[in-house]
């Protein structure tokens, strides 16, 4: 807590609170819209962390819209059901310049006898025989959202679903920083508005997002609209505010309390109230200045920071939308004009396997180069051998390609009809093209489970010297790759057995240098259960699977010669885990390299957690803040001994949230949901402490 706020009246702290507040919205609408920061990030993060402390020491203080509301640890039972009350129509697609001409006559063709139905007032005719004013705006390749404020404040979020009814997901879009908690009111707001936009990755975060997830071993994304809606779409909100995903605001559904007459004004009022809305949208007097921005976004769409698949064209006056309504399943007066394919076709030379860092086998199909968009492509990621049998896609195929934006290139189809029968269907192979495993399939993915797989090596590597797991300072990425290219390394277990005279003459190092890397090692040796299971990195086993294995298994023996059945009798843990768990220490390679650890004076601490009791059997507690007098380890222990369960995040199923000094959001949600709340002392009491 910062000097001097721990003295604060409570006066002062509603007033700085409220100041603090105003600034914060100000710099998030500067730095997330319009993209020109005033201050630091290191000023910006203490400007949060003032305001943190103040509703810390003055928890009634707290308001919906406060920015330390944005949620960035939640996980959902589930998703609620939420239905727009305007629906989110699907928009009909164009795909030539006649379409876009023929679309604007048949909207002044139905203006025309809509209105002579209704009125025999020859100015109006007149003014329908004229143009049609037009919005035109880049058609975002993202997910639709539909956003509820009331009297300014945010206080629903949803998908579009099926346009009638969606998801609702308030605590991911929470998360998003570019979307406001509440409204700038300076410009007057609604009593109830319906914002409607797309949330999406843009290119970078998708490329960026893409390399992590291939370097931890998990399955990549085919573009960047799977991975915005994958990540929309977690039941863990802590997974979606790790994902970069932005906002983009193009109309509204409902409105209460105000009224609006074009298009246009809608999206500047929208920018009025915060909204980041796309700056190239343009008003159009008729339908040929539509047609020339379609042109000019198509010649551009390879600089635009996100993907875009067209142009959508609204008509402007929002009393024709009125007029023109909808059909059962598009609304007449929109239309999306798509950009024309970025495709090329071509031959698949052979369909190999990539192993990657953490053992996920990968179809890629090399192909003879083909220039699509300017790029030349010889690589396209298949993704699955399921994907491959549905697409029909053999070795020797003609394939259409696809390329969308600088992301990966899609084989969209094979040409059947140019087969000759010298084609070859793929088959994934059985054991592992790196270092010859057998492989294990775990849904439609196909994993090697071999420890020292050379195409492994380093991930794992990196993973086993890592601070929760052996914890050996110095090891990083750098120096595992120098020693693997020097051949100190070619499985875990040789790490143990390096010593200083080793490596010293390496670049890199000098003596200090090296006497510490030893040291490091030397210090490693001496590993508690749990960290040792989670340092083996089992796939599906993380650090908390880990700790619940290191309790239930008096020793590593008794792990590895543990059943499927033996293991499922976990509560954590389900058929696929345990499967795994079996399976990894089936494999002969990986206890060779666990007795060579063993064998270099790895010695594993085991200390048998024995329960005090059953007093807290079967409650669920989370802790929040820092406690005084327990580290929070140990109150996880105290917990566990009185045979509770201690989770990271907050669910219905929690039974008591620990508040400690300066406790963060899942504070909130456990108001939100109703969840008991005790500070140190009632927790003490609790565990008779």
């Amino acid at each position: 807590m910062k000097t001097g706020t721990k003295h604060i009246s409570k006066e002062e702290a509603k007033r700085r609170a409220a100041k603090l507040r105003r600034e914060i919205e100000h710099h998030d609408y500067l730095y997330y819209v319009e993209s020109k920061p005033e201050i630091s990030d290191a000023e910006y993060d203490a400007l949060v962390e003032e305001l943190k402390n103040l509703e810390a020491l003055y928890p009634e203080l707290i308001t919906p819209d406060s920015p330390t509301q944005r949620v960035s640890g939640f996980v959902a039972e589930g998703f609620n059901l939420v239905e727009h009350r305007v629906p989110m129509m699907s928009i009909d697609n164009i795909s030539t310049e006649d379409d876009a001409l023929e679309f604007d006559k048949r909207v002044k063709r139905f203006l025309e006898i809509e209105v002579l139905q209704k009125s025999s007032h020859a100015s109006t005719l007149r003014d329908l025989k004229g143009d049609i004013g037009y919005t035109a705006e880049p058609k975002f390749d993202g997910v639709s959202a539909s956003l509820t404020y009331e009297n300014g404040l945010f206080i629903q979020g949803a998908t579009r679903g099926d346009g009638r009814v969606g998801e609702e997901v308030t605590i991911n879009l929470k998360t998003i920083k570019a979307i406001p908690l509440r409204l700038i009111t300076s410009n007057g707001v609604p009593k109830r508005i319906e914002v409607r936009g797309e949330v999406i990755l843009p290119l970078e975060a998708f490329r960026r997002l893409n390399k992590q997830l291939g370097e931890a071993g998990e399955p990549i994304f085919a573009n960047p609209r799977n991975a915005a809606s994958g990540s929309l779409r977690q039941l863990d909100s802590g997974i979606t505010a790790k994902r970069p995903l932005d906002f983009y605001a193009w109309g509204i559904g409902e409105v209460i309390g105000y009224e609006f007459k074009t298009q246009w004004e809608i999206i500047q009022k929208l920018r009025g109230w915060g909204f980041k809305t796309e700056k190239r949208i343009m008003h159009c007097k008729n339908i040929n200045e539509a047609i020339s921005y379609y042109r000019e976004m198509e010649s551009i769409r390879d600089d635009l920071p996100y993907e875009a698949d067209g142009v959508v064209i609204k008509v402007d006056r929002l009393d024709y939308q009125r007029e023109l309504g909808t059909t059962a399943k598009h609304p007449r007066w929109s239309i999306a004009y798509k950009f024309k394919p970025r495709q090329a076709t071509t031959k698949i030379r052979n369909i190999v396997v990539q192993v990657g860092r953490m053992g996920l086998l990968t179809p890629v199909a090399n192909l003879h180069p083909v220039k699509i968009g300017g790029v030349t492509v010889s690589r396209s990621t298949l993704h699955t051998e399921e994907l491959i049998r549905e697409k029909d896609i053999r070795i020797g195929d003609t394939v259409l390609v696809e390329r969308a934006g600088d992301v990966i290139p899609e084989i969209v189809k094979p040409i059947v009809e140019n087969r000759t029968g010298e084609e070859k269907p793929f088959i994934m192979p059985k054991s592992c093209p790196s270092c010859g495993t057998k492989v294990e399939r775990d849904g439609a993915y196909y994993y090697c489970p071999n420890l020292s797989c050379p195409a492994q090596l380093k991930g794992r590597t990196k993973h086993l010297a890592s601070r929760r797991a052996f914890d050996i300072d110095g090891l990083g990425e750098k120096i595992v790759e120098q020693f693997m290219r020097e051949g100190l390394i070619k499985d875990l277990a040789d790490i143990f057995y390096l010593k200083k005279n080793d490596f010293i003459d390496l670049e890199r190092f000098a003596e200090k240098s090296a006497s510490n890397l030893e040291e490091e090692i030397g210090k490693s040796k001496r590993i508690t259960f749990d960290r040792l299971i989670h340092a083996l990195s089992i796939r599906h086993v993380g650090e908390r699977l880990a700790q619940v294995l290191a309790q239930n298994f008096p020793n590593l023996d008794a792990l590895m010669e543990a059943s499927e059945e033996r293991l499922m009798e976990i509560p954590t843990v389900g058929p696929e885990v345990a499967n795994s768990i079996v399976n990894f220490f089936k494999e002969k390679k990986n206890r060779k390299v666990i007795e060579k650890m063993l064998a270099a004076v790895v010695k594993v601490e085991y200390k048998p957690r024995t329960k005090k009791g059953d007093k807290l059997k079967g409650k669920i507690f989370v802790f929040t803040g820092a406690l005084r007098s327990f580290a929070r380890d140990e109150a996880k222990r105290l917990v566990e001994e009185l045979g509770g369960r201690v989770s990271s995040s907050v669910t219905k199923k929690t039974d008591y949230v620990v508040i400690g000094e300066d406790p963060g959001s899942k504070l909130d949600v456990a108001k939100s949901l109703e969840i008991k709340t005790i500070d140190e002392e009632e927790f003490k009491g609790l565990i008779g402490w």
